[in-house]
């Protein structure tokens, strides 16, 4: 029988070329986006630090961790909008319970 919901883990890094209030914006609007199709939804904003390697001649990122609960197809749809955003330079969706 497959599972109805699950514990999901995301961690995004954010260019920081993006501004403090473009920052924001955008960590409202996935804030927005996992408490539509999903449940306890968690944000903790780690703040800027330096990368361990460059991304995209980059050297530093914003990073933010999400956590939430929802069903199977959500993390897919999140994983597609990450990657057609302008301004993540990196993301990881973890299913915790697996």
């Amino acid at each position: 029988m497959a599972k109805v919901s699950a514990n999901y883990e995301v961690v995004y890094i954010i260019d920081p070329a993006q501004g403090e209030e473009g920052i924001a914006a955008m960590v409202a609007k996935f804030r927005a986006l996992a408490e539509q199709n999903g449940s306890a939804v968690e944000v903790e904003e780690w703040g800027s630090r330096r990368l361990a390697y460059p991304i995209q001649f980059k050297n530093e990122g914003y990073y933010v961790l999400m956590t939430f609960t929802s069903g199977p197809e959500f993390p897919k749809e999140l994983d597609r909008v990450f990657g057609i955003t302008e301004g993540i330079m990196r993301s990881l969706i973890v299913c915790k319970d697996a």
